[in-house]
């Protein structure tokens, strides 16, 4: 890995790191700190963030599941910036820029830099398919703490998902459509990693990541 990748990727994860504490700062002036962090959004960003600074320190000495866990923050990321465009923002906010800097680097910057460091960096080892499904993993648990909170709390961090706005079954046929695209997306996540990276590299000759 290059000087500027390294120091290119610190610097993504700094300016993530300001824009997740300022919301969190507005957000803890008014007292909806445990809203704030209850965000997909502000999740998937922070995981990016924590992978750049844990590759920082174990540089040389990465474990072999590390691209995997790459992958996973890169999907969860691409799937921040499309929920957030189809689902959440509305539609004349699409092809603007004046919708805070915050805003910006979370929704549209992260979620850019973080599928181009996914394609562009060399893996170490032949990607196992079956990571698709422990990919999953992750928003399945978010589904199930944010209704099982908003069913206590009556809050909810995405309208999509508060039955009290519309119903259990419109809210359940949207979260079935959402699946999918996670699914999908996961998928295509996978399969870049092995079109982009394999040249040169036999995947035969290369030790699977997951058994």
């Amino acid at each position: 890995m290059s000087r500027a990748t390294t120091a290119a990727r610190a610097l993504v994860a700094l300016l993530i790191l300001a824009a997740l504490l300022s919301n969190a700062a507005g957000a803890i002036e008014d007292d909806l700190l445990a809203q704030n962090v209850s965000y997909f959004t502000n999740q998937s960003n922070f995981f990016f963030v924590v992978l750049v600074l844990a590759g920082l320190v174990l540089a040389g000495r990465r474990p072999p599941w590390w691209d995997d866990i790459r992958g996973a923050v890169a999907f969860y990321l691409a799937m921040t910036g499309i929920i957030y465009a189809l689902l959440v923002a509305p539609l004349d906010e699409l092809l603007r820029w004046d919708i805070g800097w915050t805003g910006i680097v979370l929704h549209r910057l992260a979620p850019l830099v973080a599928l181009v460091d996914w394609v562009l960096t060399p893996r170490r080892r032949a990607p196992a398919a079956r990571r698709i499904l422990w990919w999953q993993l992750y928003p399945v648990l978010f589904l199930t703490l944010t209704w099982a909170r908003g069913g206590i709390t009556t809050w909810y961090p995405y309208e999509f998902l508060d039955p009290t706005a519309s119903s259990w079954g419109q809210v359940l046929l949207t979260t079935a459509v959402v699946l999918l695209a996670f699914f999908a997306v996961a998928a295509a996540v996978h399969l870049l990693e092995g079109r982009a990276r394999s040249r040169g590299v036999p995947a035969t000759a290369a030790e699977p990541v997951l058994h």
